[in-house]
């Protein structure tokens, strides 16, 4: 299916309609095929990407930068000490400074505002890595993700966000299943459900797509006949310490474990997290957790994160076949 996205930036899911998505989906996996083949295409010679990170990041920088590599782009790192930007010169500067080098810019980072602004000025392909809002190029990897395993249309799919709906997985979540005409469920505490400047939009998109739309407090309802569970970290990117002992109290009704699997009634069920996740005590915020409030496991139990059911390493190698597909549909050639 042909689509021209050239010259396109991709800032938040409503930036691109259904038909541009399933493109993308379908240029990723030409694209995986190609590279477990050894006859990948490069058609990004000769082209140039800034990457900037304000926010740490693993499995985005590396995505971004093997994608470009495997392209034959060149790319430049700018980290959060690595430039002037918010200090010495606005965004809005940066970006007039960086179009004018480069041939796309993603940004990662903190408030909408300064990827909207980015793009605004910068005259070139803008990609939002992550927001305090959106994490779109998160959400292809995710459906990606999801019709590899489910062997079926992306219609006919199932899945279940678990956790905290307020937030930046949560509404994308909701979002781009409502593009996709999927059928979706959240369960979530009634405090930390989606914010209506989301809901509104994903109810719109469903009616439009045919998607069916579940809010619900009862996390075993939501996972009833699911092909899927999804949930991410229970305290957001740059939340203050103090929200950890209140959203932990919060959402441990909410935690996925062998009795939520079990709920969905389906042994095929997987797990998926777009990561990083608390599922033990060997990390330093995990040995934190440990020492404050006595547990060890958060949004997910160490049993199914490493359980067969568990996709979420997969999930994570998706996201440099759909990166690479967003670089070649918008800059490509």
């Amino acid at each position: 299916m042909a689509y021209n996205l050239q010259g396109r930036s991709f800032l938040k899911l409503l930036d691109f309609d259904q038909r541009a998505m399933r493109y993308l989906l379908d240029l990723s996996r030409d694209l995986k095929r190609a590279k477990y083949s050894g006859i990948e295409h490069q058609s990004l010679k000769g082209k140039n990407i800034c990457l900037i990170f304000e926010k740490a990041s693993t499995r985005t920088m590396c995505a971004f930068e093997v994608a470009a590599m495997d392209q034959g782009a060149g790319f430049t790192y700018l980290g959060p000490s690595g430039s002037h930007i918010g200090h010495k010169e606005s965004m809005k500067d940066t970006a007039r400074v960086l179009g004018r080098m480069y041939d796309a810019i993603e940004y990662r980072g903190f408030g909408q505002g300064k990827v909207e602004e980015l793009a605004a000025y910068a005259g070139v392909p803008v990609f939002n890595g992550l927001t305090d809002e959106w994490h779109p190029t998160q959400m292809l990897a995710d459906l990606m993700t999801m019709h590899e395993h489910a062997d079926k249309p992306l219609r006919d799919i199932s899945y279940a966000f678990v956790g905290d709906a307020h937030s930046n997985v949560g509404h994308s979540l909701m979002i781009a299943g409502c593009l996709m005409g999927m059928d979706v469920r959240i369960a979530s505490p009634g405090s930390l459900w989606p914010s209506d400047d989301y809901l509104q939009p994903a109810k719109e998109l469903a009616a439009r797509y045919g998607a069916r739309l579940t809010i619900t407090e009862d996390p075993v309802e939501a996972v009833k006949d699911c092909d899927f569970i999804n949930t991410d970290v229970w305290v957001s990117m740059g939340e203050p310490a103090e929200v950890w002992e209140e959203r932990i109290k919060l959402l441990r009704p909410y935690q996925v474990n062998a009795d939520l699997m079990a709920a969905t009634g389906k042994p095929t069920t997987k797990f998926m997290h777009c990561l990083p996740a608390f599922h033990n005590a060997e990390t330093d915020v995990g040995r934190d957790m440990l020492e404050k409030f006595g547990i060890s496991e958060m949004e997910v139990t160490d049993a199914v994160f490493e359980s067969p059911a568990g996709i979420q390493f997969e999930q994570a190698e998706n996201r440099l076949h759909t990166i690479k597909a967003i670089l070649v549909a918008t800059i490509g050639g």
